[in-house]
């Protein structure tokens, strides 16, 4: 189903960009600019089986991307002047910004070195745990339990399933429904108990993981130092926010930004909700993100920047850099508005 989804998306950027109609849409979409949402930036990966391929883009298609949006003199901004540019109406130059969630290692290694041959500023929202060594990125987890395996014991509900995982497509197929099940689970102690009981069967350390990819305290404050690179907040655990009590997810939003401001000793102004989908953050999680003083917090629902998201502050849509479209003839479609506009039912602007 979600490689059919796939499929579709591809069609549908290739229709747009094959029959010239993101120029046409171009000035009642484009807005006044865009957020940019990445993850991973780091070479091309071998392997048949990568279920966590759309989370990753090459350095190669991050400069693409760079060097489009310099062609159509698009000021690229950090966090701050985007936040500036939108409450001051500063429209005259389109602008566009670049964030990087979770706080991995390669976007110090792979992202920053092409960063700097644009002079591009970014922002990087850590997860705290992952500073520590200690998070649980349960989705890279799952990749590995499931490379490593021929099949896959486990109970969802009362019913105990011996899952496929002998080629990729079984594996991929595995890899899907383990994932929707863990993401559908009622509660974040829920899916740390089942992903802990299938690393514990395969033989995965995810704490080994964390440490392997995700760059601790002392390496993000040394990133800090950098002028392009601006640290925000991405909760303690990277927990669906909209499925803990109002407490808890002001205690994951204000206690990850104490923890980064005491490594750094310097302010954290933006957010990242993880997963930042419809199911992770809604109305009272952007209230919770303005309470707890953050200037601009940031979703993954896709959309431009219009005027109008000035008040929406800690709302704000992103465009999706996804792997698993990497063609630089997609660039012009997604800097058009033309892609985010499709998946939105061609509204220009989604109120939050």
């Amino acid at each position: 189903m979600k490689q059919l989804r796939n499929n579709v998306i591809r069609a549908g950027l290739g229709a747009l960009y094959f029959s010239g109609a993101h120029h046409l849409l171009r000035p009642l979409l484009s807005g006044v600019g865009a957020i940019f949402m990445l993850h991973h930036v780091r070479p091309a990966r071998e392997g048949a089986f990568q279920p966590n391929r759309h989370l990753e883009v090459t350095p190669d298609f991050l400069r693409a991307t760079l060097c489009h949006l310099r062609s159509r003199e698009i000021d690229i901004v950090s966090m701050d002047e985007l936040h500036e540019r939108l409450v001051q109406g500063r429209f005259e130059r389109r602008f566009a910004a670049f964030t990087f969630d979770d706080g991995y290692r390669d976007n110090r290694d792979h992202a920053l070195p092409v960063l700097r041959e644009f002079d591009a500023p970014a922002t990087v929202y850590v997860t705290s745990d992952f500073a520590e060594g200690m998070g649980r990125l349960w989705w890279t987890a799952l990749e590995a339990v499931i490379a490593k395996a021929e099949q896959v014991d486990v109970t969802i509900g009362q019913s105990g399933l011996r899952l496929d995982a002998s080629s990729p497509a079984a594996k991929q197929a595995t890899f899907d429904r383990l994932h929707d099940w863990l993401r559908a689970l009622p509660g974040e102690y829920d899916l740390k108990r089942e992903i802990e009981a299938l690393c514990i069967a395969h033989g995965v350390d995810m704490e080994a993981l964390c440490r392997d990819l995700c760059l601790s305290w002392g390496e993000v404050k040394r990133l800090a130092a950098d002028p392009l690179v601006t640290i925000g907040a991405h909760t303690i655990s990277h927990c669906n926010l909209a499925k803990q009590s109002e407490e808890a997810a002001t205690q994951e939003m204000a206690v990850s930004r104490a923890r980064i401001e005491h490594a750094l000793e310097r302010e954290v102004r933006h957010l990242a909700y993880p997963y930042g989908d419809r199911e992770a953050a809604g109305t009272r999680e952007f209230a919770l993100a303005a309470s707890a003083g953050f200037t601009t917090a940031v979703t993954t629902r896709p959309g431009m920047l219009f005027a109008e998201n000035a008040d929406h502050m800690t709302a704000l849509p992103r465009v999706s850099l996804n792997g698993n479209y990497q063609d630089a003839r997609i660039l012009p479609v997604l800097t058009s508005g033309a892609a985010t506009a499709m998946w939105n039912g061609f509204r220009r602007f989604a109120a939050a």
